[in-house]
């Protein structure tokens, strides 16, 4: 599980957020969603520890596998070498990995279907093959609690889905505790089972996913109106879209 209590925190006069309480229990997948500057980094980093919080508190395991909304390069480290920083990190500030350590990265590798990765040289890769290795690197961790912070921003809409079909396997599993910040309903809709809803006047609300994505609180949520579409037809999955799109197009 990771969360926080009864939280609050506030820059100055902005309010973050007041008395939030939230959990992320083991086998569920929980998405937060807000608009651009309201906080959602924050928040996953007060669950992390990062940032100090005003009230309240966090809990979460010891370790937790994190995946950064941007992997800083690695000058001249291979990509099995960034994994193992993952296993790594239950060996304390002189440990140094191994053979157990390097198995649990190519374990990860395997898991994430990125073997093809390994030998590559991780400054050298793709925005979407970063990505594979540091879901792996978070992987390595052993953690039963994972937070990705935006973790398809900046990719193409191929290396998005792979990233997403990442997050569904988590989710299948049931064996972690998994959240993640986006800004797409969708992403929401396809791998979530919980949402969290940081509001622009600096509500949050919370729910399961049918009972928070929804037209309404979507366009409460990013000033603009939406929409259900079913693109693939009446049989079709249901997507949220902002209405610019053409709704009448869409739903043909």
């Amino acid at each position: 599980m990771i969360g926080v209590s009864e939280a609050s925190l506030h820059f100055g006069t902005l309010r973050v957020f007041e008395a939030l309480s939230m959990d992320v229990p083991l086998g569920r997948t929980t998405a937060i969603l807000g608009p651009n500057g309201r906080g959602k980094t924050t928040l996953l980093r007060c669950m992390l520890g990062f940032q100090p919080l005003d009230q309240g508190r966090r809990h979460a395991p010891a370790i937790v596998g994190y995946v950064p909304q941007h992997g800083a390069s690695q000058a001249k480290l291979s990509g099995l070498d960034v994994v193992t920083m993952g296993s790594a990190a239950r060996l304390g500030l002189f440990g140094q990995p191994g053979p157990d350590d390097t198995e649990a990265a190519r374990a990860a590798l395997v898991q994430v279907g990125a073997c093809s990765l390994a030998d590559l040289r991780y400054d050298r890769m793709s925005g979407g093959q970063r990505q594979m290795i540091l879901i792996a690197r978070a992987l390595a961790t052993g953690s039963d609690a994972l937070v990705l912070d935006e973790p398809t921003s900046a990719l193409d809409l191929g290396n998005q889905a792979r990233t997403l079909g990442l997050i569904a396997m988590l989710n299948r599993a049931r064996d972690r505790a998994v959240v993640f910040t986006t800004h797409d309903p969708n992403h929401a809709l396809a791998v979530a089972d919980d949402v969290v809803l940081m509001m622009p006047g600096g509500a949050v609300v919370q729910g399961p996913v049918a009972q928070m994505i929804t037209p309404d609180l979507m366009a409460e949520l990013y000033g603009v109106p939406m929409h259900w579409v079913r693109p693939d037809g009446p049989r079709g999955r249901m997507a949220m879209l902002p209405e610019f799109t053409g709704k009448d197009a869409l739903c043909a």
